[in-house]
């Protein structure tokens, strides 16, 4: 079978035809060829069509455009190789080369590191894409040829070899900056990137900073007005309480009088002198009547309810708890689940509703707080636009002070 590649003994580099098996033994005077039968690498970017030689040359392509689909064409593109010699030119035509020769001046391949150039090779570059790399980069390392083949991959004469005057090949091209040079640069570059660094860490410190002062200010104004509003609350209990108390004790005081003079009366002794007499309650009631009245508002509605739920049902303490408690759990679940409809909503048939709560008059509290009659007045119910948190918490307060007041509805 013939040879579909010329193989280099000396590197192990596979080349297509004889004129690139010369251009190499030029490069590197390597000199020992074969035919082979692998074939040179040919696998095409799905992407944009572009032909790579090695597996190198595709993974520089694909970090540079981002295309990671090949196809692999080497066997497509494999020919016998041809083995002849090109054609030498004949007299006559030396004769023309030699005088076009004469008078332009002559070109020749630019001189080029030759350790970096076999580097590349063995890279899987071509040996014109190396040279014109090295020649382009300034000779001056590795890394500076692959980036220059990355950057100019889509020239189209990447593949030619890079042609110069003799007079220009006298010495090969310089870097621009010296190693020194490029150390100060990179320290430089260092420096700037690592001060940037710290002043976005300081800003974004700062800003951090401002967010957590913020936040915090807020927290303490939420939490203020919170222990102002329950502060205000805890007073105005109090105050109930204490009203709560001191009518309980004027109501005792008169009906200690009133057995006094009761007893008085039934020993036969005359009755205590009026100068003795403290002011009864007539006289309060009266300084009552002379100051304007205002309408009661809904925490003394509640109040008076629940008075006369006590005092209506006082030979039963238990049962008056109990209803007093039961109303304190329905109020509370609707203050917790105010979405929930089946808080809001009360049958007034229910066995246990009407011996805990109907039956001593605790509906009139409901519809204080906001619940109406609905449904052929089967149902009490309170609609989710007409919760009102205010009424349902100064419920709570009443009830709890109904509970656990010992003098609440003596009068």
């Amino acid at each position: 079978m013939a040879g579909v590649s010329l193989k280099c003994g000396d590197c192990g580099t596979l080349l297509k035809s004889v004129e690139e098996a010369q251009e190499h033994a030029e490069l590197t005077s390597h000199s020992n060829f074969s035919e082979s039968a692998e074939a040179v690498l040919n696998l095409v970017c799905s992407t944009c069509s572009k032909p790579c030689r090695s597996k190198t040359e595709s993974d520089l392509h694909t970090k540079r455009t981002g295309h990671t689909e090949f196809v692999d064409k080497t066997m497509e593109a494999a020919k016998p190789i041809s083995l002849e010699v090109p054609k030498v030119a004949t007299d006559s035509e030396e004769a023309v080369a030699a005088g076009s020769t004469s008078q332009s001046e002559e070109m020749v391949v630019p001189e080029v590191d030759k350790k970096l150039l076999e580097e590349l090779e063995a890279m899987g570059f071509p040996t014109a894409r190396a040279t014109r790399a090295l020649h382009f980069s300034g000779n001056s390392s590795l890394d500076a040829a692959v980036n220059w083949v990355v950057e100019h991959e889509s020239d189209p004469d990447i593949d030619q070899m890079p042609m110069v005057p003799v007079s220009k090949n006298a010495e090969a091209p310089k870097p621009t900056f010296t190693p020194e040079e490029i150390k100060l640069r990179a320290q430089e570059l260092r420096e700037r990137a690592r001060k940037k660094k710290e002043e976005e860490e300081k800003r974004m410190e700062r800003e951090k900073e401002k967010e957590r002062i913020r936040v915090g200010k807020e927290l303490l104004e939420a939490k203020r007005i919170e222990e102002e509003n329950e502060r205000k609350r805890l007073l105005a209990l109090r105050k109930a309480e204490k009203e709560e108390e001191k009518r309980a004790r004027e109501k005792i005081r008169q009906k200690l009088e009133e057995d006094k003079a009761e007893r008085r009366q039934r020993l036969g002794l005359p009755p205590e002198e009026p100068a003795t007499v403290k002011p009864s309650t007539s006289v309060v009631e009266e300084k009552k009547s002379s100051l304007s009245v205002r309408p009661a508002t809904k925490a003394e509605q509640m109040r008076e309810c629940l008075r006369t739920l006590k005092q209506n049902h006082k030979d039963d303490d238990a049962k008056v708890k109990r209803a007093f408690q039961t109303l304190l759990t329905y109020i509370g679940n609707v203050a917790r689940n105010p979405d929930e409809e089946k808080f809001r909503k009360i049958r007034l048939n229910n066995q246990a509703f009407q011996d805990r709560v109907g039956s001593l008059g605790g509906v009139e509290f409901f519809e204080i707080c906001g619940f109406e009659k609905v449904e052929g007045d089967q149902f009490l119910f309170l609609s989710r636009d007409k919760v009102d948190m205010q009424v349902l918490n100064s419920a709570g307060s009443e009830l709890n002070s109904a509970i656990n007041n010992p003098f609440f509805g003596v009068l």
